[in-house]
């Protein structure tokens, strides 16, 4: 999907409107980092838009896309969630969720009206957003003795590694961050040295 260590979200809430024969569709687009926030933000669509027929969406999570949900929400299955689900796709984004809320314009719009609507309205809510490109970084954690500390910290100064949290006693613990497409190397050298070992905590 992407390069090796990033990937395409959106920086902040973005909107869309498509509309056909009295039919409107309300695209709400919200970077997200966790399934419960996506509940979250679809409690708080429906709250906003409680007088709307549907409210249907799509999620990715993940920085492979590899995780999703869509939901039709009442409408025929296959034409809401779904066109949702492929601009997403499409514009190679993730940690995205979309809702389309549908308000009845009174005719209906058959299978391909309703696939257009969905598609067309969350298409919009992507071009109005604001592109983010983030890399992908592995977290670690550092144990080692006092003695090892001149070797590890020429380790991250060398590859200019931000340390995010440290403790320095005679038992010493650093956490930092590598970008991924570097962290088979990084490890590599860490592992290399004596009474210092290095654990995985997450790939952000």
């Amino acid at each position: 999907m992407q390069n090796q260590d990033s990937y395409k979200t959106i920086k902040t809430l973005s909107e869309g409107i498509y509309k056909d024969r009295g039919s409107k569709f309300i695209a709400l687009a919200w970077p997200i980092s966790s399934e419960d926030e996506a509940k979250e933000r679809l409690a708080e669509a429906k709250n906003t838009y409680h007088d709307a027929r549907h409210h249907c969406y799509a999620w990715v999570l993940g920085y492979q896309q590899e995780n999703y949900r869509i939901n039709d929400d009442g409408e025929p299955s296959g034409t809401a969630g779904k066109p949702i689900h492929g601009q997403i796709l499409s514009a190679g984004l993730t940690n995205i969720l979309i809702i389309v809320v549908r308000y009845f314009g009174g005719t209906k719009l058959g299978v391909r009206g309703l696939i257009n609507a969905y598609r067309g309205a969350a298409k919009e809510a992507i071009d109005n957003g604001r592109i983010l490109k983030k890399t992908i970084r592995n977290h670690y954690r550092l144990s080692f003795g006092y003695p090892a500390m001149n070797d590890v910290m020429r380790i991250l100064k060398e590859h200019n590694l931000p340390q995010h949290d440290h403790d320095f006693q005679l038992s010493c613990t650093l956490d930092f961050s590598v970008r991924l497409s570097e962290a088979k190397n990084i490890e590599a050298q860490f592992e290399k040295l004596r009474d210092v070992s290095i654990k995985l905590l997450d790939t952000v």
